[in-house]
């Protein structure tokens, strides 16, 4: 994993959406509901921070040609 620094960006942003949207649903208070919008947001931004490339990283070290 060359860029790892963003993979763990992305990876942190996917499990911090899913964690709080879990938090809301399973609170046992039926006026908090988890913003499934804002959740797909940050799940999509994740994956793109997972695919992304750290600035430091070149193309041939991440395997471009």
């Amino acid at each position: 994993m060359k860029s790892w620094k963003t993979t763990l960006a992305g990876i942190g942003a996917i499990l911090g959406a899913i964690g709080i949207a879990l938090s809301a649903q399973f609170d046992n208070d039926p006026a908090t509901v988890p913003d499934w919008a804002t959740v797909v947001g940050a799940v999509v931004i994740g994956a793109g921070l997972i695919a992304a490339r750290d600035k430091n990283v070149t193309s041939e070290e991440q395997g471009a040609k």
